[in-house]
């Protein structure tokens, strides 16, 4: 029976096999060693007698192998212990040499040739481990959304109206007739409010962003909550404040040789995190307080505000202009120019935007009425039909999974922790 090559030391004396990729080979005057690749780390395996090294010469890194034979301890293996004996078995023709020296302990190439060829790419551990953190992350946003009463949902992800802002999204034929791909779930995790109360949902969204910039993507994978019978929108700040923490807790038990061998130093998120308002930001930013958005050097200098005055990495800011929010977001009731929601940075940028939603259909009805928009129209009808048998208070937040891995790493570019990333200028691998 197969073993990974994590169980190695707990085998000492006895007979094993393993299998996995010939991640290195070391051949000296009389040892040949072969380094194994498996999903749980490296082995080594000291080869002696001359018909296996000469084997051995035959196969190329990545070649698939079994191999069988006897755990012995060494503090200088890997992992404390090696494999002596060996019979080593071919499970695939010899491997062509990878175009990125995957044995090496960090990647060589830059990122055009790593995204090129990514399905080989990607087994680099130091690549690979930025997925092993992701999928963490995922677990850590599952398992806090269980914790606080939420259901898993699914929604589509073809739509068939663009609603959100009508610019950055991708049509397509959907039998002869015209559909879209989805920006994100937030009409119907509105609509399932009314159905569980608490929702969630682990999916992708697609944008056509024209940016081709650092932190933009055109399909990202969004970490979606929605739920009712709120406050307002701190009520929301503080769920994500627990998610969040829940987030980067799974990270580090679930990913601690990832992030080990990235270097990377797990931050806290605070009890309270640092809240202002926006005006109160564009005045730390030394913006124009008239500026309606944050620009990005705005982001950063109020990233630095909070390290510096509160320790903290993470700061909200609430109460946006209601001209740079959706429609369906709830004013501020003591001046209606600002919103009940906020933005959550994370070491100087954006990385969650939540709030509260308008749950009242005369609410919405006004708010269409004042965009020139009708209530009864077909991009609209539907989605509105929950709140005309009654809606609670409600509110949620999106989490971008790729932007989050991304700042927790120090990566300087979303596409180095995206599988396959999509932009304006990349379709393939």
């Amino acid at each position: 029976m197969r073993i990974l090559s994590h169980e190695i030391p707990s085998a000492v004396g006895q007979t094993v096999t393993v299998a996995g990729w010939v991640h290195r080979r070391r051949r000296l005057a009389t040892v040949s060693f072969l380094i194994l690749r498996d999903r749980s780390g490296l082995s080594q395996i000291v080869i002696k007698d001359q018909e296996t090294q000469t084997l051995l010469d035959e196969l190329g890194e990545e070649t698939v192998v079994q191999v069988t034979g006897t755990v012995a301890a060494n503090p200088q293996a890997p992992s404390g212990a090696e494999i002596v004996d060996p019979v080593i078995e071919p499970l695939t023709e010899p491997a062509q040499t990878p175009p990125i020296e995957l044995w090496r302990p960090t990647v060589g190439a830059g990122l055009p040739v790593v995204l090129d060829n990514a399905p080989v790419a990607l087994r680099h551990p130091a690549v690979r481990a930025n997925w092993e953190i992701a999928a963490a992350a995922m677990h850590g946003f599952r398992e806090a959304m269980g914790h606080e009463g939420f259901t898993e949902i699914q929604t589509p992800k073809i739509v068939g109206t663009a609603t959100e802002s009508g610019a950055n999204v991708f049509a397509l034929d959907y039998f002869g007739g015209p559909a879209y791909l989805a920006q994100s779930p937030q009409f119907y995790k509105q609509t399932m409010v009314g159905v569980f109360e608490r929702v969630f949902e682990v999916g992708p969204v697609f944008r056509a962003e024209p940016h081709d910039t650092v932190r933009h993507l055109a399909e990202y994978v969004s970490l979606d909550a929605e739920f009712g019978f709120i406050q307002d929108h701190r009520d929301v700040l503080a769920v994500l404040r627990t998610t969040v923490a829940g987030m980067l807790s799974a990270v580090g038990e679930r990913a601690a040789p990832a992030l080990e061998r990235l270097g990377v130093q797990l931050p806290e998120i605070p009890v309270e995190v640092p809240l202002l308002h926006f005006s109160e930001a564009l005045k730390i930013a030394g913006a124009d307080p008239d500026e309606p958005d944050l620009a990005p050097a705005d982001e950063r200098a109020i990233g630095e505000w909070a390290l510096r005055e509160h320790g903290s990495e993470f700061v909200a800011v609430e109460g946006y202009p209601m001209v740079k929010r959706p429609f369906y977001t709830h004013p501020q009731p003591s001046d209606p120019r600002w919103s009940n929601s906020f933005d959550l940075l994370f070491r100087g940028l954006e990385l969650v935007t939540g709030g509260q939603r308008l749950h009242r259909y005369s609410d919405y009805v006004a708010a269409l009425e004042a965009r020139g928009e009708s209530a009864e129209a077909p991009a609209y009808s539907s989605y509105l039909q929950a709140f005309k048998h009654g809606m609670p208070p409600h509110g949620g937040f999106a989490i971008g999974l790729e932007r989050f891995v991304a700042r927790l790493t120090g990566a300087e570019n979303i596409r180095e922790v995206t599988l396959f990333p999509r932009d304006l200028h990349r379709l393939t691998p």
